[in-house]
């Protein structure tokens, strides 16, 4: 592709979310960085959503994981789907009753100052492991498809990435990110249903038999029943509900979208309209994984080894430059919708949880602007650690890591919400650091230990589980 046309686009892009920006953060507040003055429309956060929970990690490897393992990850979307209406019904009251900003805040009134620290804690390691894994995934294909041939390093394409967020983002903060996140969506999906048009004009497929020939491919499996298997199909599922609650309901990024609300009435239409959507999403993302390794054994194109690279590869070198173009743009798309909301939380949930600023308080505006500049530095420095260390399939790495890391919340709200105990505040930290270390030991051998068992993403539950009995050894009875 010719790099200038494809710079001038991107830089387009940008512009773009900067107008957004400044448009979406007239008259603001410094509570317009947190809550958005509580004015968002539900329609327009649950659209906006669809982009922030697939990210350019569903954008690249969800296709490319269709070689290795089918569609048995649909069982982990249906369970995700659970996990939503279950936050909608049953999560989202609480944090609306209580007027919550920080979704921590509730861990501290139920168990005090120790859990909620830890909590907030856990969510940002959560939060910098992910959104740095997405970058980081993205800037990657932008290297190939541009900066390398203006002989611009690694290492300054993050630089620069980080600092267009960082910008577009300080202003407005969740407000900007509601109306941001809706646009990001509209050039994601738009991205995939133009590939798979292309996809399938080249193989002269009509829809009609485009789905048959999904139907008939090899790479359709939805249902393991290997009870042994990382692939189960009720383990997928149920693990998609724990990996849902964990990393949405009880996750500052997805609830502080949520809570910008206009009333718990329009949060509760904001879930259960999302879960719909988000399954119709995933089942196009893995509809084109199908059609490009159809199009593979058609066209004779060699599939890559790391599965990974196999839609850039296409989009990139086969499908012409209009489809390059906008699958750079669809990535682009994915990996801001993540990382711009995955900033904002942080900064929220520092600034509320450690520093307790009041958000009301215009004269805390600097010290919020500090603290945003901050998290955007250190997920600079993560994103070149991965660089260094990256290996495997990215979004099994995604999702292993938060099955470690999201345990603790996990376990700490329910604890909260199924026990009337009252936790010793001093052993909090110590056993939700040891509930992943154990969580790890155990799947690392578990196929020894187990009768060849092997964990999947269902070790977010287990880990939760140790967590939970590690806070109920360690309580004693709530006056």
């Amino acid at each position: 592709m010719d790099t200038s046309i494809v710079a001038i686009i991107l830089i387009s892009y940008f512009i773009l979310l900067l107008i957004i920006s400044f448009i979406s953060s007239k008259k603001r507040d410094n509570a317009t960085f947190f809550t958005a003055n509580r004015t968002s429309p539900w329609y327009l956060v649950a659209f906006g959503m669809i982009g922030t929970s697939l990210s350019g990690v569903t954008f690249i490897s969800i296709p490319g994981e269709v070689g290795n393992t089918g569609w048995t990850y649909l069982m982990v979307v249906l369970g995700n789907c659970i996990g939503y209406i279950i936050i909608g019904l049953i999560i989202l009251p609480i944090f609306y009753k209580l007027k919550s900003v920080s979704i921590y805040s509730w861990l501290g009134i139920r168990l005090g100052e120790n859990a909620r620290l830890t909590g907030s804690l856990f969510f940002m390691l959560s939060q910098l492991i992910g959104a740095s894994f997405t970058l980081f995934l993205v800037v990657g294909v932008l290297q190939i498809a541009i900066f390398d041939s203006l002989h611009i390093s690694f290492n300054v394409t993050v630089f620069i990435t980080l600092c267009l967020v960082y910008f577009y983002t300080a202003r407005g903060g969740i407000k900007t990110i509601v109306w941001t996140d809706a646009l990001q969506t509209i050039f994601m999906l738009t991205s995939v249903g133009v590939t798979i048009y292309i996809v399938c004009r080249e193989l002269g497929f009509d829809i009609p038999s485009a789905i048959n020939s999904i139907k008939e491919s090899s790479f359709t499996k939805v249902y393991d029943s290997d009870w042994r298997s990382g692939q189960n199909t009720w383990k997928q599922i149920i693990s998609g509900i724990a990996i849902t609650i964990s990393i949405n309901g009880l996750d500052q990024n997805m609830m502080q979208k949520n809570l910008t609300c206009r009333s718990l009435k329009d949060g509760k239409i904001n879930m259960l309209s999302f879960s719909g959507l988000f399954m119709i999403s995933n089942i196009i993302f893995l509809a084109l994984g199908s059609l490009l390794y159809i199009y593979c054994e058609t066209k004779g194109v060699a599939i890559p080894t790391k599965t990974d690279d196999l839609f850039p590869l296409l989009s990139l070198n086969y499908f012409g430059t209009f489809a390059g173009i906008i699958f750079l743009l669809g990535i682009t798309a994915a990996a801001y919708s993540s990382v711009d909301s995955s900033l904002t939380s942080l900064t929220t949930s520092f600034c509320l949880d450690y520093l307790k600023l009041d958000i009301n308080n215009n004269s805390t505006r600097r010290k919020k602007v500090n603290v945003h500049l901050t998290f955007s530095l250190i997920m600079f420095f993560v994103i070149i650690l991965f660089h260094e260390l990256n290996n495997g399939s990215v979004v099994t790495s995604v999702l292993k890591a938060v099955g470690y890391t999201y345990g603790p919340i996990l376990g700490l709200f329910a604890f909260g919400a199924f026990s009337k105990r009252k936790a010793n505040p001093r052993m909090i930290p110590i056993i939700c650091i040891l509930s992943p270390v154990l969580s790890y030991l155990l799947n690392l051998f578990s196929e020894y230990l187990f009768w060849g068992y092997k964990f999947g993403f269902e070790i977010l539950i287990v880990n939760g589980l140790l967590c939970f009995m590690g806070l109920l050894l360690f309580s004693k009875k709530a006056s």
